[in-house]
């Protein structure tokens, strides 16, 4: 089992067991603890990851930036990536395509996908994601391509 996903299924069901991962993840990558994300639930193919609303992540208008849904969406695709891919697999966020669809005046989740990855050659791999408000409305949608190739063997 992948270390991501082993550290998850140990965290998970512990009383603050999520906010445990959530902070271990932002230890691994310091960028996102800029959003103070939480993980909701983590399998291969499938993410859920939220972001309270709060002054550090709103823009001049008092909704919740564009970027740090895009770093939201980076994080959900990344994370699922991860715990996805064959273990002889390594990947790279290549390219993101991110359509913002409403303002967002409440905290948002991110719900990332992912095709099945099997062993082979290097390739592109799309993860989707769709970022929803408190309300359960669809605020940014994201395609983030993952460059998956063969780990150096060493």
């Amino acid at each position: 089992m992948n270390a991501a996903l082993h550290a998850w299924k140990r965290f998970e069901g512990l009383p603050f067991g999520k906010a445990l991962f959530s902070r271990f993840v932002c230890w691994k990558a310091p960028y996102f603890a800029s959003i103070s994300p939480r993980f909701e639930e983590l399998r291969p193919g499938f993410a859920r990851v939220s972001m309270r609303k709060r002054r550090a992540v709103t823009n001049h208008i008092g909704t919740v930036h564009a970027i740090a849904m895009c770093n939201l969406a980076e994080l959900a695709a990344g994370t699922m990536t991860e715990v996805s891919i064959p273990a002889s697999m390594r990947w790279l966020p290549k390219a993101m395509q991110v359509d913002y669809v409403k303002k967002s005046s409440g905290g948002v989740r991110a719900t990332a996908t992912l095709p099945d990855v099997i062993d082979g050659p290097a390739r592109d791999v799309p993860a989707s994601v769709e970022i929803k408000d408190d309300l359960g409305e669809v605020v940014c949608r994201a395609t983030i391509t993952m460059w998956v190739s063969p780990r150096k063997r060493s």
